[in-house]
């Protein structure tokens, strides 16, 4: 099993939702967060006063998918996040040793 956590811009996160329904994902969890990587933030003019956002918002979306269904949503995300310009995001890949669905105690591949 694989966990998938993308960051993206948070305008792109229906497209991304939708790409990800169509690939089989059923469940994920969604986070706003913020921060910033190569573009460094970036000023704003407020009320003629120029300031500088460091921390720009984005979204985190984490999946735990089966293995073998791992590069299907890592595409969809890339497809669907893309805009081809800075900031587009991230997408980390870790192994997930144990899964445990809570209500009903199944555990692994049942429990996703």
């Amino acid at each position: 099993m694989k966990k998938i956590e993308a960051i993206i811009k948070p305008f792109k996160l229906d497209e991304v939702r939708e790409a990800l329904s169509e690939v089989g994902i059923t469940g994920l969890t969604v986070t706003e967060v913020k921060g910033f990587g190569r573009q460094k933030g970036h000023t704003e003019l407020y009320r003629g006063a120029e300031y500088v956002v460091d921390f720009l918002p984005k979204i985190k979306i984490e999946i735990v998918v089966n293995s073998a269904h791992a590069d299907a949503a890592i595409e969809a995300i890339i497809k669907a996040a893309r805009t081809g310009k800075i900031g587009d995001g991230k997408i980390f890949v870790m192994p997930v040793e144990q899964v445990v669905r809570i209500r009903t105690g199944e555990t692994d591949e049942a429990a996703i």
